[in-house]
């Protein structure tokens, strides 16, 4: 049976770092509702300039919203197989509404949670730096460019966020505990839910999810069972 992979853990736990090796590794497409989030926040409507006013204050975006994201990507050819999901469902309701998507697409959910120390996500979040034509990833403290501000791959400026800054990254992190939390419960109740350590170098944390995810083959999307 196909599945949805659904990674959670709080901003800078490394989601979306282990969502691309996980693509990589299970041929499954992504979809990253904050990158969604964050191109519709560049465009020049006012859906845009709701979402960029939401993204810029570290507040979470309405269910409706991402939900409608979510269904409408998912329902592409592309997803048949199953897919991987970095940013949702982060509240009750929008778990929900994934169950009803699963359910009609006939996919089942897997749910891998990374857990990492507040230091280390405050540093991960705040020392953040993306290119502004390539959007390559640096970070001051863990992977610093060769020359400050610059991208080492095409010399562009770098730039942070709007989101990492130390007020929103708090909001954030404090809005993960008062609304995500729940989920883990939720899913936890039902035997969908594993935990992995997110210290260390991302092949080691990447060790850890592939542990409990079993590799589809030709025509099967299965899952280990797996124990945290």
């Amino acid at each position: 049976m196909p599945n949805i992979v659904v990674l959670m853990g709080p901003q800078g736990a490394g989601k979306g770092t282990q969502a691309q090796m996980l693509a990589e590794q299970m041929g499954l497409p992504i979809i990253a509702t904050g990158d969604i989030l964050r191109e519709v926040a560049r465009g020049d409507s006012e859906l845009g300039d709701q979402v960029r006013e939401i993204l810029a204050s570290g507040r979470l975006v309405p269910d409706e919203i991402l939900a409608r994201v979510v269904s409408e990507c998912t329902n592409d050819a592309r997803c048949n197989g199953g897919y991987i999901l970095d940013g949702f469902p982060r509240t009750p309701p929008q778990a929900r509404q994934l169950e009803r998507i699963a359910q009609a697409q006939g996919h089942r959910i897997l749910v891998v949670k990374i857990d990492a120390p507040t230091e280390l996500l405050y540093k991960r979040l705040a020392g953040r730096r993306t290119c502004t034509h390539c959007n390559a990833i640096y970070n001051i403290y863990f992977k610093p460019p060769a020359q400050p501000g610059v991208c080492d791959l095409d010399g562009h400026p770098l730039f942070t966020r709007s989101d990492d800054n130390e007020e929103s990254i708090a909001r954030r992190l404090e809005l993960y505990e008062e609304k995500t939390r729940p989920l883990l419960d939720y899913y936890n109740e039902s035997g969908r839910l594993y935990a992995v350590d997110g210290m260390g170098s991302p092949d080691e944390v990447h060790e850890r999810i592939a542990a409990v995810i079993k590799r589809p083959s030709k025509g099967e999307a299965g899952v280990n069972r797996g124990v945290e």
